[in-house]
């Protein structure tokens, strides 16, 4: 676990080159305070760190320095980053502040990009202060790309136009631009649902909220092209059960998203546990998904569905013996 912690710092770290306090690095890592000295010590060991303003930082080896952009890089730049401007839903704070280095930085010998430049990240700031709910999606977006860089899976809350809130729990393998045949094109995460080899596409100006899990994940070398998630339906099937069951987490839902199902029921226990009731279609299909999720999941009823799914398993069983 110590190694995992201190290759995360150094993600981090190399994330943020302006530098971290120690207190927000234990916050992304979701460690006290009190113990990621440790792990900055270690880090330490083989990569030069230092401290400035109380801003830890990695130090830049001989020839890793930032060279000055050509005229034409800086045009080029310029250019992206008003594209983005008028094409994105929601700005971001991090850009404006990026641009504004970039400009200083090409000040003394392109004063008339510089300028453009510091204009475009003026109207980034004026369009933060109008979109109230920018500082709301920029936040999450900061927690997902958190979790995206130190390899850690992370809950999210959707809300969809005509549906409850739906919580999953996702390992995010990237984040861009989804294209889409209107002028404003979203922001997305892609990644894999726990629990199961389904990778979905999700609009992040439909999340309300996200919490980094302590559970790493890595991202497989042969991925399938990425689809946009699907809203939730019901369905009505010839052959369906009343299914009750018990989730030691709520992720585990994730596991019938490919089955016929109505409208899931869900109560929460003390004990961070939950109940499911929903009507869902009676098929082997069925079965081999609850094997699938091992002890974290519990069929509660029908009780004549309880038997015959413990009867399968003791078959099962039997052979092996």
């Amino acid at each position: 676990m110590k190694g995992e912690r201190v290759a995360q710092i150094e993600l981090l770290l190399h994330s943020h080159p302006e530098g971290l306090r120690r207190a927000e690095i234990a916050r992304r890592l979701g460690v006290h305070r009190s113990t990621i000295s440790r792990y900055i010590d270690k880090l330490a060991e083989h990569i030069d760190l230092y401290e400035e303003n109380n801003l830890l930082k990695i130090r830049a080896k001989e020839g890793e320095e930032v060279h000055a952009l050509s005229v034409y890089e800086s045009l080029a730049i310029n250019l992206s980053a008003e594209m983005l401007l008028n094409t994105s839903e929601f700005q971001n704070p991090h850009l404006a502040s990026g641009l504004r280095k970039i400009a200083m930085n090409m000040h003394s010998y392109a004063p008339k990009i510089s300028e453009a430049i510091v204009s475009l990240a003026e109207q980034i700031d004026k369009q933060l202060i109008a979109q109230k709910e920018s500082s709301a999606f920029n936040a999450i977006l900061e927690v997902l790309i958190d979790a995206w860089v130190s390899g850690r899976i992370v809950r999210i809350v959707q809300s969809l136009k005509g549906f409850d809130s739906i919580e999953t729990e996702l390992a995010p393998y990237f984040i861009g631009f989804r294209e889409t045949d209107g002028a404003r094109n979203p922001i997305t995460v892609t990644g894999r649902l726990r629990h199961t080899t389904e990778i979905v596409t999700v609009d992040i100006s439909t999340i309300t909220s996200a919490t980094i899990l302590n559970e790493t994940y890595t991202i497989p070398d042969n991925l399938k092209p990425f689809k946009f998630s699907e809203s939730p339906e019901t369905f009505d099937a010839i052959d369906m059960i009343p299914l009750s069951l018990k989730l030691k987490e709520r992720s585990a839902m994730n596991a019938f998203r490919k089955l016929i199902h109505g409208k899931p029921q869900l109560e929460k226990l003390k004990d961070g546990s939950w109940i499911c009731n929903m009507d869902v279609e009676n098929s082997i299909e069925l079965t081999l998904r609850i094997i699938q999720c091992g002890d974290a999941v519990e069929i509660l009823g029908p009780e004549h569905y309880r038997r015959r799914f413990k009867k399968r398993l003791e078959d099962v069983l039997a052979i092996y013996r």
